[in-house]
């Protein structure tokens, strides 16, 4: 396994999530009456976007209680995030009617991540993943009555008493694996990407399935290259809407490609030349898959992937 000195962008989160405190409901709400915003923050989420306090660059909105209450009446649907320092953050439901404070806007994260901190980048996803949960899972998927929220937010349970099933936040296991061979690396595009942006191959692990098995399938799926030796390198949370994409390096024992479920548009062996011209362009540095570009890249002495690349335009442009 590679040693990675630093967590990948929207993990790292300095947060004790205060698991043991859940359940707490009395403690829940002594908490909920502080005012004071160094003890007691919110973080809103409308719809998928996080509330952001406008300026250059961004920061992440955070409000107090009396501010919370004001953009959302239902404060009861609060979900306890965790403690950092002797402050509790909590991410706030909104509703998509509502309009946000002054010099605060409603931004996507995909476009704020590489302008925030990577701590706040984390919190935010953390707020983000939470909230889209409650939202698509209003039902008990087990006999269709309402569920609530419980444990801070944390489960939300069946409200027919003779079902009452508890239902938990899920995170959806993905692979996204760089493939080498000799001094290429396997990379493919979509055909909604912006012109010459290449990335590593990536796909969900299906049930029974080992994560490794699942690499060498998706690479066979994708593109026909047969794929050995993987290995494990870092992990990331990915919350579009909640996955967890663990990242893997492999060898490649074939060559010759062939798009085989049409999933991408193009797939090719790149090298770091075509890299460092800027005629393949990479991921956005927030994503796992810029950190597996980076660790093969860099194995060249001298190589460093972001001076190489800083005088080319990005692909990616922040969108609200």
């Amino acid at each position: 396994m590679t040693d990675i000195p630093d967590p990948n962008p929207l993990a790292g989160i300095l947060l004790d999530r205060l698991g043991h405190r859940r359940g707490e409901s009395r403690w829940l709400h002594e908490i909920g009456q502080i005012e004071d915003l160094d003890s007691v923050v919110y973080l809103a989420v409308r719809g998928s976007r996080n509330l952001v306090h406008v300026g250059d660059p961004p920061r992440p909105a955070l409000l107090s209680g009396s501010e919370a209450r004001a953009l959302a009446s239902n404060g009861k649907d609060a979900i306890l995030l965790g403690q950092q320092g002797d402050t509790y953050y909590f991410a706030l439901p909104v509703a998509e009617q509502q309009t946000p404070p002054s010099r605060h806007e409603f931004r996507g994260l995909r476009g704020l991540a590489g302008d925030l901190d990577g701590s706040d980048a984390a919190l935010l996803a953390y707020a983000r993943a939470m909230v889209l949960w409650h939202r698509n899972h209003p039902f008990c998927a087990r006999c269709g009555a309402r569920t609530r929220s419980i444990e801070a937010g944390h489960a939300r349970l069946c409200t027919r008493n003779d079902c009452g099933t508890r239902h938990f936040p899920r995170v959806d296991p993905a692979i996204i694996v760089l493939i080498t061979r000799g001094d290429s690396c396997l990379l493919g595009r979509q055909p909604d990407w912006p012109p010459g942006r290449y990335s590593t191959i990536a796909g969900f692990v299906e049930p029974g399935e080992s994560l490794e098995e699942a690499v060498i399938r998706e690479v066979r799926e994708e593109t026909g290259v047969t794929a050995v030796k993987p290995r494990y390198h870092s992990s990331q949370p990915w919350p579009f809407p909640s996955s967890l994409m663990l990242g893997y390096t492999a060898e490649a024992v074939t060559e010759e490609i062939f798009l085989v479920d049409g999933e991408l548009e193009d797939a090719r062996w790149v090298n770091r030349a075509e890299i460092a011209s800027g005629r393949i362009l990479t991921p956005t540095p927030f994503s796992i898959a810029y950190a597996l570009v980076k660790s093969w890249y860099e194995r060249q002495p001298g190589a460093d992937l972001r001076r190489d690349t800083d005088q080319h335009p990005p692909w990616w442009r922040p969108s609200r």
